[in-house]
């Protein structure tokens, strides 16, 4: 079985490219974002085509899109958004649309972060309907799935993130159009990672319910210490980095880890 296991990861670590992506979340104004996307361009732009073995993506706020996707321009890093409204336009004030992210030059965007979920009330069928905007616009979707503490201890972490996959992915996803990120919610932003056993059973069992090819990363606390261990493991394709990803030598680290 193990002898299976194996083959199987090798076979699908060979056909996916890994991911690190980093989501700013609420922080920085102008400058300090400029300046990171600056350090970020410059060392990507000096690593050329063979520095890395990964593609890298940032999500910055929304009101940094335009500036730091021009510092970006010519670097190879991707730049996402951080959510974006079902409809292309309308009267939803605040909201931003898929279109919107295209037009800032955004080709990503996060959905259904448990900030979102938890904060905003967000249900299924609202990140589903999101979803679906954001491919209507031509966005890949990054879809966050993962289980509180509470649901974990009580033994319903793999039941949760199965619902939750049900009820969020439309019909017509593929590997050109989604990528699912699995963040336990105990691990977002407390330091705790879970272990790598946990991590490596869940992606398991999150691919099985996916298209063939879908990428999944893991987020949670992932830092220069822990990345290696966590993007080693074969159902691992990347990380979604919050904290660390403010900084330009640790995330840089991190994606090194790819290697």
């Amino acid at each position: 079985m193990q002898m299976i296991e194996m083959g199987r990861r090798g076979r699908n670590m060979a056909v996916r490219t890994k991911l690190v992506a980093g989501n700013w979340k609420m922080n920085g104004l102008r400058e300090e974002g400029s300046a990171l996307a600056r350090a970020l361009a410059q060392r990507a732009i000096a690593a050329g085509g063979g520095g890395l073995a990964c593609e890298l993506l940032v999500c910055p706020p929304a009101t940094l899109l335009v500036t730091v996707g021009g510092l970006l321009a010519g670097s190879g890093v991707a730049l996402g958004g951080q959510d974006c409204h079902a409809a292309p336009k309308g009267a939803y004030t605040g909201d931003i649309s898929g279109e919107m992210l295209v037009d800032a030059g955004c080709t990503h965007v996060i959905l259904g972060h448990s900030e979102r979920r938890h904060g905003h009330g967000e249900s299924d069928a609202v990140i589903r309907e999101k979803i679906l905007g954001a491919w209507r616009a031509g966005l890949i979707a990054i879809l966050c799935v993962g289980e509180t503490q509470s649901q974990r201890q009580g033994g319903g972490a793999f039941d949760t993130v199965s619902a939750q996959l049900a009820g969020s992915i439309p019909s017509g996803a593929d590997s050109a159009n989604l990528i699912v990120a699995y963040e336990p919610v105990w691990a977002i932003g407390t330091g705790l990672t879970a272990t790598l056993e946990d991590i490596g059973a869940m992606h398991a069992a999150v691919r099985a319910r996916l298209p063939t090819g879908v990428r999944i990363l893991y987020g949670g606390s992932v830092n220069p210490q822990s990345a290696a261990g966590i993007i080693g493991l074969g159902e691992v394709d990347g990380a979604l980095i919050g904290g660390a990803s403010l900084d330009a030598e640790s995330f840089w680290a991190i994606a090194r880890c790819c290697s």
